[in-house]
């Protein structure tokens, strides 16, 4: 639902179609929860505008505002509404064994997958393997492999917020070349792709994004 900043205790989701922000909406039709969209039509350079410059001064999307809690960084974001609403079971408690590796995997996306795939993309030699935030590409994406493997989600038979922040990560990385299309990758994001909150969040992006471009003439 698109709306104006009105209600400062309802969840809203500063967002625009086709970016990392997908996966926030993504997550937050999984866990069943409210929300507004707050749009920034990206194409306009409106996230460059000081009003949204004062919510995230780097003018990236996701950020999310809940009563008083404004959150950046798509890791942080992935971890706090997965907390905010825990009837919807996709979070493991403070006290499941699981708890550790689903924070593991979490911050393993932010500290060495996004690093590593950047630096791929733009084709930049990587750092020496003792500096680099990810060690080398290969170790890194053979270490997020052997993970999957043991399927069919990220930590076994349980699915959880983890799974929606890669499930869409690989398929992004993988549709622009920046990650090989292997069995284990393709397999695991397909299932994720397949659910009925990416289907839904995809074809609202679509729709969105050629209201954007239109209004630009892009």
């Amino acid at each position: 639902m698109e709306t104006a900043l009105t209600d400062p205790n309802r969840l809203t989701l500063f967002y625009s179609p086709q970016t990392r922000a997908t996966g926030a909406r993504v997550l937050l039709e999984e866990l069943g929860a409210p929300y507004d969209l707050h749009v920034l039509n990206m194409k306009a350079g409106e996230q460059r505008q000081p009003a949204y410059l004062a919510v995230n001064p780097l003018g990236k999307v996701p950020a999310i505002r809940y009563s008083d809690a404004l959150v950046t960084e798509q890791v942080a974001i992935t971890i706090y509404l997965a907390d905010l609403f825990p009837q919807a079971g996709l979070a493991p408690a403070l006290d499941d064994p699981l708890r550790g590796p689903y924070l593991r995997w979490i911050a393993y996306y932010g500290s060495s997958f996004e690093p590593a795939v950047v630096d791929r993309f733009m084709q930049r030699e990587p750092a020496p393997i003792t500096m680099s935030p990810y060690a080398d590409y290969d170790t890194m994406l053979g270490a997020l492999e052997a993970q999957l493997a043991r399927g069919p989600y990220l930590l076994g038979d349980r699915f959880t917020a983890a799974d929606v922040l890669w499930g869409m990560a690989l398929d992004w990385t993988m549709n622009f070349g920046l990650v090989p299309k292997n069995d284990v990758f393709v397999r695991y994001a397909e299932s994720i792709t397949a659910r009925p909150a990416f289907q839904l969040v995809n074809a609202a992006d679509a729709e969105m994004a050629a209201q954007h471009a239109a209004a630009t003439g892009a």
